[in-house]
């Protein structure tokens, strides 16, 4: 018991007992999918004044006014990082339009929207540009440099007024939407330099190309023009329409050795949890899953469609996305989906909330209990939004080149919301002792490799084994268990997977899908929990028990909390509505997932 109240205590403390002895890194807590006031469809669905500086203040920790409700917010925990992610496409336009900028005075089409906001207002204007993009027809008279680098240069002004190396890093980023059909293929994209870097060009839109490989290439010319490097995200894959994790490139060719390196020069991390859902697995595809079935959003992004996803949900999602990337990597020898998992908001507020009891909606229209029931993606409302994501990442100090370097070699990990603390390493050295050490990280960087990282071949007669520890979030709900989520290529050549529960809370035994659930203390009147179930912290080490060194393999983490209340139950209990009348689920089980380590044989 004393390990774990010292565990305990040193996480109140934003440390925890591994880090505490010098370990060679610390975990950084932060977002890299923000969106503000400059991306058009957060201007017309409520935020016409959270702007980037509002957004980084606010997540350093500053109070700042709501940009929808005017009342004062503010974190109660600060992030160590952030990227506002607004969207290329007609980034600022919005505002251009509202103050009847000079900077529109030759654009016939900037005219037009001007007319238009007169007549039938902001959403009207943001519909109509957007209709345009969608239709391949965008407006090119407002996508000029004249128009586009004014607000590109008070981006970058706001990330480096605000970045301060070794207590708060901001990236300089943006979205490249691209959506071809309906389909999301948005990418986040951030670089590791600074202003003088970014003012070097402007931000890769889809009115640019909806294809990723024109994308990559961009990336790559603009790198070697500047000398920047960049990290760009797949994000939302779950509405993705087939597209995401497809085996096929733009042309409906397979997928190439040189598709997938270039891929993952560019593309080390995915988004697999956010504000539209989750995207690590689905129950159809992982039937025997009994946890697959988590904050699912069906829809797609058809503005003038009734359309639900119902496309190979393979492609959809982060899980089957690592099985097809082993499957790849057997026919051409280079895997394209190879990524590291993070998760992230996608907020349209300005503000980076993702716990339930403070989360403020994906717009600022959905910020208030009373709009819940209004509309806010095409055919989904306020109620079917989840309150996450959060990225976390192992660095060695909080500083841009640090963070950047996380995110290059994967060592990073997903949670929906909570801040619970994640190690994951792998090796064939560790024992059952390890998970007894006090400075746990250095035994594990000692014999073995961290999330992210790669096993050779097997030495002759033994399996991978994991040095594992999940730490429960300082201010929040106790963990359930923590699993190991494997995919292997079979004999065959196919790909296949398996869950373990490889440490359960409260003394529990694993007895497979007979495993006795670890309880529920949620209170349905008030949306309070007790943690008098579940334990603060779970350590172990585990050995695949089911071990053939000729096949290919990936594994990864996914930690669970115990159930307490979902955002939706809090609202409909402040509504005065039945808890089980807005047709979600009144508790949620938070989870974490790490990157995965990998074997090749």
């Amino acid at each position: 018991m004393k390990k774990k109240l010292l565990v305990s205590m040193l996480a109140l403390a934003g440390c925890s007992a591994f880090q505490a002895s010098a370990a060679p890194t610390q975990l950084y807590w932060g977002d890299t999918h923000l969106h503000t006031s400059y991306s058009g469809d957060a201007f017309a669905m409520g935020d016409e004044t959270a702007d980037p500086d509002t957004a980084y203040r606010f997540a350093r920790g500053q109070p700042v006014i709501h940009p929808y409700n005017r009342v004062r917010v503010q974190l109660n925990r600060p992030l160590d990082f952030l990227v506002v992610a607004d969207h290329a496409e007609y980034m600022g336009l919005m505002q251009l339009v509202r103050d009847k900028s000079p900077l529109l005075d030759k654009a016939q089409n900037g005219q037009k929207l001007i007319r238009m906001w007169d007549e039938k207002g902001s959403k009207a204007v943001y519909y109509d540009a957007a209709g345009a993009l969608v239709k391949g027809k965008p407006y090119e008279d407002l996508l000029t440099q004249a128009i586009r680098q004014p607000i590109w240069d008070k981006i970058i002004e706001a990330a480096e007024t605000n970045n301060e190396p070794g207590k708060f890093t901001t990236f300089i980023g943006w979205e490249w939407s691209s959506m071809p059909g309906g389909a999301n293929l948005h990418r986040i994209v951030f670089t590791d330099q600074g202003g003088e870097a970014a003012k070097q060009f402007l931000p890769y839109s889809s009115a640019d190309s909806d294809r990723p490989e024109d994308f990559w290439h961009w990336l790559e010319k603009t790198s070697g023009e500047t000398g920047a490097d960049f990290v760009a995200i797949p994000h939302n894959s779950n509405i993705s329409n087939g597209l995401m994790f497809n085996d096929v490139d733009s042309n409906g060719h397979p997928i190439s050795a040189s598709y997938a390196r270039t891929r993952m020069r560019w593309e080390p991390v995915a988004e697999v949890t956010q504000i539209k859902g989750d995207s690590e697995t689905h129950p159809e595809l992982s039937p025997d899953d009994e946890f697959a079935d988590f904050e699912t959003f069906e829809h797609v992004m058809a503005f003038n469609s009734e359309a639900e996803a119902q496309s190979d949900q393979v492609s959809n999602y982060a899980r089957s996305g690592l099985k097809r990337g082993l499957e790849i990597e057997q026919n051409t020898g280079a895997n394209p989906f190879k990524f590291g998992m993070i998760g992230s908001t996608d907020s349209h507020t300005g503000l980076s909330t993702a716990s339930e009891p403070n989360f403020w909606g994906k717009f600022g229209l959905d910020s208030i209990p009373e709009n819940m029931d209004k509309e806010t993606t095409p055919h989904a409302d306020g109620w079917s939004m989840s309150a996450a994501g959060m990225v976390a990442v192992w660095a060695e100090e909080n500083t841009r080149e640090s963070l950047f370097a996380a995110f290059k070699r994967k060592e990073v990990y997903a949670t929906s919301g909570p801040r619970m603390q994640v190690r994951l390493f792998g090796g064939f050295d560790f024992v059952s002792s390890d998970a007894d050490q006090n400075d746990l990280a250095a035994t594990g960087y000692t014999k073995g490799v961290p999330m992210g990282g790669d096993l050779k071949q097997a030495p002759a007669g033994k399996a991978p084994s994991f040095l594992i520890q999940a730490v429960k979030d300082p201010e929040g709900a106790n963990l359930d268990r923590v699993q190991v989520v494997k995919g292997w290529l079979d004999a065959e050549g196919k790909s296949q997977e398996k869950v373990y529960n490889v440490a359960l809370s409260d003394g529990r035994e694993d007895r497979g899908a007979d495993t006795q659930p670890v309880g529920n203390t949620v209170d349905l009147k008030t949306g309070y929990f007790s943690n008098s179930i579940g334990d603060e912290e779970l350590v172990t080490v585990w050995q695949d028990p089911e071990f053939d060194a000729s096949q290919r393999a990936f594994y990864y983490l996914r930690v669970l909390q115990i159930l307490t209340a979902r955002h939706t139950m809090l609202d409909a209990v402040a509504l005065g509505r039945p808890h089980d009348k807005v047709n979600f689920p009144a508790v949620i089980q938070e989870r974490a997932y790490s990157s995965p380590i990998w074997y090749t044989p």
